[in-house]
């Protein structure tokens, strides 16, 4: 069975009530006595227990997420994977059962439960008890499953689903996911890439799958970019906004689950052939996608049933971007701003996704089970940017009598006058590959339950044979200047597009591979028992985690060719040309060819232009163990569940670096920093009317700085230095939650939840210079340390429904909105001739306010979606950390998505989509939204895609 981040929680109502009882402003020591004796009870009895599955008549899937109810005592739970759902600790008698998907009644019958045994009910539902097929297939059962899993969990969570034939609501996890309250995405040339939680960074959230952490390819990071994994793998996603002690504590923003799919979700044989194709209007290139999910159930001897369940996934996406920026390269001392440098870029991509996923379950009874996780993803991404770099300037007097030199000074918008130019090329193919395997077993022991799982993980981004610069420069360029602050439109005189006046400067070429290997395993033990008349659960277990994250780069700087037989006659860019690029922000002039460039380095020995103490310091082992355990309670008592407990987690980080002086003489880094944390946490639910309750907790979370900040290395040339800090504080965070919930209708919630975060220990970028003896004649001294509290604040609202008290055929409406307003501070220092200079700044990456609204329509076989997402600006880079006329802003964004479908047959579907329809741009700035920092356009894409199910 695959683990979820808490059990599968039943869940007990007030009977009867439909009026709140009167609220009672005085303390009650009743709920907290009743949790300290449930920490400490050891021997009640587990009276009768109820099992079964929820199947559909069809054959052709379970109702997974399907609330399995007794009426007579208000006992619920969720049934879950195969349907299978479980109901412990409950007195001798005779019962009504009933399950319900959303507001509709699905079954109803009598049960009879005998202490000390186990009653088996299997409920079939037949075509008759499903007649609204809308909570089944489409957006709203999409939804209503998702709705279901948040209203019985025992904490904050929310979830986005697919639906019974495996159907996510977009093409990639990050933009599925960008649809949850509280949730953005970070987009890397207009892809949903990385997940914020609350605003908060994505290296202070944990990505799982199946109960297995995911390591993260990328170099210096702990952050997962999930538009690695394709929809068609994955069968539900869950982000935890509110921790339990049975959960890894290193999400300060959330968790986030990523469950793939299983056979066991299906009887017998089902598989989905998918296929379509895109089209990006900006490059006007097509690019094809595949994919196919299968999988079959087969029934053995003495009720074993075994499930293999498989999927394969490939999409590949040729496009790219055209781009201005100025790198927050401003002055802005001055009543008129004037520019220093102006960059123009053209990107062409062809990105490929492969996707993988094989999964094994094995029922020896319906009280032990066994299964097997697996899922492989690679990334491949292929990027060529063409860049033209032209900083603004003016010749002065030199050293040398009657000679000159160009000296840089910024220009107004306007003026015309010399300008260096570099026109660069950027040359890499570089491949994320993920692997994560999960074994393990679940066994019902009576009113015992014992699960345990070992995982194994691996992540690792290769880029064997990157050009990271071929710069071809022309001095003293007359007729230069730009207009417009905003989206900088370059004036240049005929010089700037003459290929023979450039000249090869130098080549940066690179061979990196990063590696981050993380192998689990862990062991829950929880206990059904009473407290009183009140059903409680005890639960405590531990964790073992090895983390090891390498990192190996190899560096080699081209230059002084005349020293290696190179003649200025071959360094000319007119040598070296391709086409001119499709550019529409202004004049561009030649490209320069990948191959042409990479065949000169070819005739070159390169280990001739090795650079060893670049490649030395930047490569590192940190290994990383992490020992947790926990204990927790749960109690249901009427109208209230709590539950409490604590986690400690034990961390040994072991570092291994080089540093290099200014002299070329390297050290050798060996350090280690131990630390502990103990993590207290309480979750409260009150269920004040039928379908609607209140949620409080308080939590506590811890995160590791990244890879990156706490680098063994360093480079000092006795004037800069730039170093990581082996010895930074983790990270630590309380959380209060306070939400309240009303559920209603098809799909249907209205939702309000405040939530503040303190963070402890907060890691900020620094500048030591002049900060002590130490460094006191440095002009930077560049590395990462802990500051004062940071703190977040913020409120979530959330309406969803599927209108179906409207006349036919506005029945089929179904609407959904989400704002997220919050606020959030946090102090960073730097240092002026010894003295300490500080300021507040926001929260880098936070957006004031983000939101959602989706407008759906779905009937007889259509499928329409209209869905715009929004989040307002926000703090991006800190450049100056004594000024904020330095800060970088991203500015506020609105996209919008269409997607539809038609069932052309019950098995076979016609979909079409388009991302970005009005053609949103990504914007950042320096302080003022006048002050361009980078413009770059991507234009629509459209999708046209068939696929065809059998189950």
């Amino acid at each position: 069975m695959m683990r979820t981040p808490t059990p599968v929680p039943t869940h007990r109502r007030p009977p009867g009530r439909q009026q709140p009882k009167p609220i009672s402003y005085g303390f009650s020591s009743k709920p907290v006595a009743a949790m300290l004796v449930l920490l400490s009870a050891h021997g009640a009895n587990a009276d009768g227990i109820l099992e079964g599955r929820v199947i559909n008549a069809a054959g052709d899937g379970q109702l997974t997420g399907a609330v399995v109810r007794i009426e007579e005592l208000q006992r619920e739970t969720l049934a879950g994977q195969g349907g299978r759902f479980r109901l412990p600790s409950l007195k001798a008698g005779e019962y009504t059962l009933s399950v319900h998907l959303g507001q509709q009644q699905l079954d109803r019958r009598s049960i009879v439960i005998n202490d000390d045994q186990i009653t088996r009910e299997h409920i079939v539902l037949s075509a008759d008890a499903l007649l609204e097929e809308v909570l089944v297939i489409g957006q709203a059962a999409q939804m209503q499953r998702a709705l279901d899993r948040q209203r019985y969990a025992d904490n904050l969570i929310n979830a986005v689903n697919a639906d019974a034939i495996g159907q996510l609501p977009d093409n990639n996890a990050a933009e599925a996911l960008q649809r949850v309250p509280g949730i953005s995405i970070e987009r890397d040339q207009g892809e949903g890439r990385f997940v914020r939680v609350r605003g908060i960074s994505p290296d202070l959230n944990s990505v799982s799958v199946n109960g297995t952490q995911l390591p993260a390819p990328e170099a210096g990071r702990r952050a997962v970019a999930l538009d690695v994994l394709p929809a068609d793998l994955i069968s539900s996603l869950v982000v935890t906004k509110a921790l339990t002690p049975d959960m890894d504590a290193n999400a300060i923003g959330g968790s986030i689950e990523v469950e793939s799919i299983s056979a066991l979700d299906r009887d017998g044989l089902f598989y989905t052939v998918r296929a379509e194709a895109s089209y990006d209007q900006l490059t006007e290139q097509t690019s094809p996608a595949y994919a196919l999910t299968a999988g079959n159930t087969f029934e053995l001897a003495r009720q074993q049933r075994l499930g293999i369940a498989a999927a394969f996934s490939y999409d590949q996406h040729k496009f790219g971007s055209d781009n201005v920026e100025t790198g927050a390269a401003w002055d802005l001392s001055e009543q008129d701003a004037a520019l220093e440098e102006l960059e123009q870029r053209d990107y062409r991509i062809e990105r490929e996704r492969l996707g993988a996923a094989l999964n094994m379950d094995y029922q020896l009874s319906t009280n032990h089970r066994f299964f097997w996780r697996s899922l492989y993803s690679s990334f491949r991404d292929d990027e060529q940017r063409l860049a033209n770099v032209i900083e603004f300037g003016e010749l002065s007097a030199s050293d040398e009598p009657g000679e000159f030199e160009f000296d840089g000074k910024a220009r107004a918008a306007g003026e015309t006058g010399l300008a260096e130019v570099k026109r660069e090329l950027k040359d890499r193919e570089e491949t994320q590959e993920i692997l994560a395997s999960t074994l393990g077993g679940e066994h019902f022991l009576g009113a015992w339950t014992v699960e345990y799982a070992v995982g194994y993980s691996q992540a690792k981004e290769d880029e064997p044979s990157s050009l990271d610069g071929a710069v071809f420069k022309q001095e003293n360029v007359g007729g230069m200047g730009f207009t417009n602050s905003r989206k900088p439109r370059l004036i240049s005189s005929d010089d700037y597009v003459n290929s023979s006046a450039y000249e090869l400067d130098d080549v940066e070429y690179s061979q990196a591979l990063t590696e981050d290997t993380h192998i689990s395993g862990r062991l829950d033990i929880s206990r059904d028992l009473f407290i009183g008349r009140y059903p409680a659960l005890l639960k405590f277990g531990a964790k073992s985690s090895q983390r090891e994250k390498t990192q190996r780069i190899d560096e080699f700087k081209f230059e002084d060719w005349s020293d290696h037989g190179i003649s200025d006659a071959q360094l000319t860019l007119d040598q070296y040309l391709s086409a001119s690029p499709d550019y529409e922000l202004g004049r561009f002039g030649p490209g320069i060819s990948s191959g042409a460039v990479r065949g000169l380095l070819t005739g070159l020995n390169k280990n001739d232009f090795f650079d060893a103490e670049a490649s030395r310091a930047a490569s590192y082992d940190i290994h990383e163990n992490i020992y947790a355990a926990y204990v927790m309670g749960r109690i249901e008592m009427d109208a209230w569940m709590l539950l409490a407990g604590v986690r400690h987690e034990s961390t040994q980080q072991d570092f291994d670096g080089t540093g290099v002086d200014g002299d070329g003489n390297f050290t050798a880094i060996d350090d280690d920093h131990h630390y502990g944390h103990t993590l207290p946490s309480l979750h409260a639910r009150y269920e004040l009317l039928d379908g609607t309750q209140i949620r409080a907790s308080w939590t506590q979370a811890v995160v590791r700085p990244t890879f990156e900040q706490m680098s063994p290395s360093f480079v000092d040339d006795g004037e800069e230095a730039e170093l990581g800090n082996t010895q930074l504080n983790a990270m630590q965070a309380n959380n209060l939650d306070l939400s309240v919930e009303h559920y209603m209708g098809t799909a249907g919630v209205v939702s309000a939840a405040l939530f503040y975060k303190d963070i402890r220990d907060f890691i900020f970028a620094t500048d030591l210079a002049g900060s002590s003896e130490r460094w006191q004649d440095y002009d930077e001294v560049a590395t990462y340390r802990n500051g004062d509290d940071a703190s977040i604040t913020g409120l979530e609202l959330a309406y969803s429904q599927k209108m179906n008290q409207l006349p036919a055929p506005l029945d089929g409406v179904l609407i959904a909105a989400n704002l997220t307003v919050s606020d959030s501070e946090a102090d960073i220092v730097t240092f002026d001739g010894g003295n300490a200079s500080r300021r507040s700044i926001d929260l880098p990456n936070q957006s004031d306010v983000t939101g959602n609204i989706i407008i759906g329509y779905e009937k007889h076989g259509l499928m329409l979606r209209l869905a715009s997402n929004y989040k307002s600006q926000y703090l991006l880079e800190v450049e100056d950390l004594a000024s904020k006329d330095g800060d970088v802003y991203q500015d506020a964004q609105t996209q919008i998505d269409f997607s539809s479908s038609y069932n052309l047959t019950e098995q076979l579907k016609l979909t079409f989509d388009i991302a970005n329809v009005t053609d949103e741009p990504y914007y950042t700035y320096q302080r003022n939204e006048r002050y361009n920092a980078q413009y770059e356009q991507y234009g629509p894409t459209y999708r046209l895609g068939l696929s065809y199910s059998h189950f």
